[in-house]
């Protein structure tokens, strides 16, 4: 299969089954920003929590939810006003925009030219001069719109950890190496929004900042890439699909970097990366606030301005990537059965229960099973169609169990538990099913 069928195929679904539509649909549609469906929405929290609870279930790692809305002075210190900007040129026949540094994998905008490569077009000398562009968002604080009251939407959640670190050092009685874990909204102004979710105006991001003496960087630089790396491998995602490339250039503020990679139908893309950053932030609020970001170590007697190892990922791209590695297309009995293939602990419905018939009592029986299972779990009741039909349903949801009360279930209280991947069933005795599905799911 061609990736770009493949592509297609998966966004089709996503809007069929209801993972992610388009925001504003209606009107058209707002371009790089995409609303999360019922299934979609439960992939996302079941991604963040099963990346919240593995990082806090832990003593030296700490929560925080900091404000979208900061003060200025913070990107200044952080260097976003002077260095977050992007080359941008536009195109003098088709008023098409694009940064200048990624013409080679962009499309020429005009219809005309379809399948063009803009890079094109920029030899042939229809571009304008690029000029540099910032990626953050603009609003003003009060009712006076004017310079003093500017403030922008955070572009990263990372300084919102730095400014807090010793508010969160004191308050939790925190020693060196600790860290503060936290999720939240993040927005950049992209000149082109590209590839589903994978680049976009509004995102989330899953970032941990760890704060360490200077000595013990490249220790634990090397640790969290690997706990990071196998954190993907944890939840299902192929080992094959995935890799670590190392940055040759490196950002103002990094002495190293690497990122963890996934391999897209459009080709390899940044789901994570781990960065050595120094003590630069830290500095550098340091420097601009004049409040000192130092830790006194009270066995050495040494006092020093800590390094960070920082994890950033995106629960957006993280999403994408579980959405196409989760995609199979497989014939059974001659029909095509596409199903994904989730980890029961991502999956965004854990178990659907059908009954066989619409009679005889078997609804009944089923809407007390998920009268019992809903208390603990996500589940779905399905009484619409022929059992294989159903099935194929809950297959392209990713549900991993589906449950089916028939005739027998009347007699000897037994059901059938069929499992997505191998389609293979099971009869247990109802009284059985919550205990022998959380066994199933446990993680």
């Amino acid at each position: 299969m061609k990736t770009k069928d493949l592509f297609d195929k998966i966004v089709s679904l996503c809007k069929r089954r209801g993972f992610i539509f388009q925001s504003s649909e209606i009107y058209g549609g707002l371009n790089g920003c995409y609303d999360y469906g019922p299934l979609g929405v439960e992939l996302l929290r079941n991604i963040k929590e099963a990346w919240w609870r593995d990082l806090t279930l832990r003593e030296d790692i700490e929560g925080l939810d900091s404000s979208i809305l900061m003060h200025p002075r913070v990107w200044e210190a952080s260097g976003h006003v002077e260095n977050f900007t992007d080359p941008m040129v536009d195109c003098k026949e088709c008023k098409a925009r694009f940064k200048a540094d990624s013409l080679e994998d962009s499309e020429c905008g005009n219809k005309a030219y379809k399948g063009r490569k803009a890079i094109k077009c920029f030899q042939e000398g229809k571009f304008t001069e690029a000029r540099n562009f910032n990626l953050m968002f603009k609003t003003f604080i009060g009712p006076v719109e004017d310079s003093s009251s500017v403030v922008y939407l955070r572009p990263e959640t990372a300084q919102g950890i730095y400014v807090n670190f010793t508010n969160v050092k004191d308050s939790m009685r925190q020693k060196i190496p600790f860290g503060i874990a936290q999720i939240g909204k993040a927005f950049r102004n992209e000149i082109n929004t590209k590839n589903f979710l994978f680049r976009t105006r509004e995102f989330e991001q899953m970032e941990m900042q760890y704060f360490i003496n200077p000595a013990e960087d490249e220790k634990w630089f090397e640790y969290w890439k690997e706990q990071r790396f196998n954190w993907y491998l944890k939840y299902g995602m192929r080992k094959d699909k995935m890799r670590i490339t190392v940055h040759e250039k490196l950002a103002h503020y990094a002495k190293s970097a690497i990122d963890i990679e996934y391999e897209f139908p459009f080709g390899w893309g940044e789901i994570e990366g781990i960065h050595n950053r120094t003590d630069f932030d830290l500095r550098r609020h340091f420097e601009f606030s004049g409040k000192k970001l130092e830790y006194f170590d009270e066995a050495t007697k040494e006092r020093y301005i800590p390094y960070v190892i920082e994890t950033s990922a995106g629960a957006s791209r993280g999403l994408m990537a579980f959405l196409m590695d989760a995609y199979y297309e497989e014939e059974v009995n001659n029909e095509l059965r596409v199903v994904l293939k989730f980890h029961p602990a991502i999956a965004p419905i854990k178990a659907a229960v059908f009954p066989l018939v619409n009679r005889d009592n078997m609804p009944e029986v089923a809407r007390n099973i998920i009268e019992d299972l809903k208390k603990h779990i996500r589940v779905f009741y399905d009484d619409s169609g022929a059992i294989g039909r159903r099935y194929r349903r809950q297959d392209e949801c990713g549900t991993p169990y589906c449950i089916t009360v028939d005739s027998d279930t009347l007699k000897d209280g037994t059901i059938t538990i069929r499992e997505r991947d191998s389609m293979l069933q099971e009869r247990v005795n109802k009284d059985n099913l919550l205990n022998i599905l959380k066994e199933k799911i446990s993680f």
